[in-house]
């Protein structure tokens, strides 16, 4: 009962993202006020310092529409890494129709999947990457577990998410009641699903601090290496598998 249960959760809320698809791009473009861009540089960026590889295979799960497919081959062409393979996952094919018009040379290497069944080898891949889809994993843990699975020995695994604060002070509750209470409003203005966007901020209050994601992922068998915060309620965890 309790596995149907999150099946059923997790289908509500792939269901929500192929309903926001068509304006999830200006939707968090606005939202976000672009800020998120050198976030998703700086992961790229730090991830490469932590591999020490110059030829590098990469799985970004949860990919959406494909916007941290673009920075990695971004990042790899300023940093003069080499990119063996790379391929977006996701379980929502709506999000997937807006990454193949986005990236058409990513059309085949697009993938409808789960972030806990990855269609990959085991230590298939240098880097996985999830940015702001980890709390929309029901099963969080067994996502980790996959991500240990398919990762090749030193292999680092990339998480940026909107994470829980234990405590607010002046520069981050700003932050924290406008993410509460004006994201839910704009965001259901332009998409026209008010629920989405009410879900968005009550699924960042629920999830884990970035100190609780360090012990979630070493219980994975994945050891953090860099931890950074942004603004107050982003944060970038970068672990190794040891």
């Amino acid at each position: 009962m309790k596995n149907d249960k999150k099946s059923t959760k997790q289908q509500d809320i792939i269901n929500m993202f192929d309903d926001i698809a068509p304006t999830y791009d200006k939707a968090n473009r606005l939202l976000s006020l672009g800020i998120d861009v050198s976030w998703r540089k700086e992961a790229c960026k730090e991830a490469f310092l932590a591999l020490e590889s110059r030829h590098v295979d990469i799985a970004d799960v949860a990919c959406g529409t494909g916007d941290m497919l673009v920075h990695w081959q971004e990042s790899a062409n300023l940093h003069n890494i080499e990119i063996n393979s790379i391929a977006g996952f996701d379980p929502s094919s709506g999000m997937l129709e807006v990454a193949k018009k986005k990236i058409p040379s990513m059309k085949s290497s697009l993938y409808i999947a789960s972030a806990t069944n990855l269609p990959l080898k085991d230590n298939s891949v240098d880097i996985v990457s999830i940015a702001y889809g980890l709390r929309n994993v029901v099963d969080r843990k067994e996502a980790l577990k996959e991500f240990y699975r398919v990762l090749k020995p030193n292999g680092v695994v990339v998480i940026l998410e909107f994470t829980s604060q234990k405590k607010f002070n002046l520069l981050t509750y700003p932050m924290h009641l406008y993410t509460k209470y004006a994201l839910p409003i704009i965001g259901g203005l332009i998409s026209k699903n008010f629920k989405a966007y009410k879900y968005l901020p009550d699924s960042i209050d629920s999830f884990i601090t970035k100190e609780g994601l360090s012990e979630e992922l070493l219980a994975s068998g994945l050891e953090s290496v860099f931890v950074k915060s942004y603004s107050g309620i982003s944060a970038l965890v970068i672990a190794k598998k040891i």
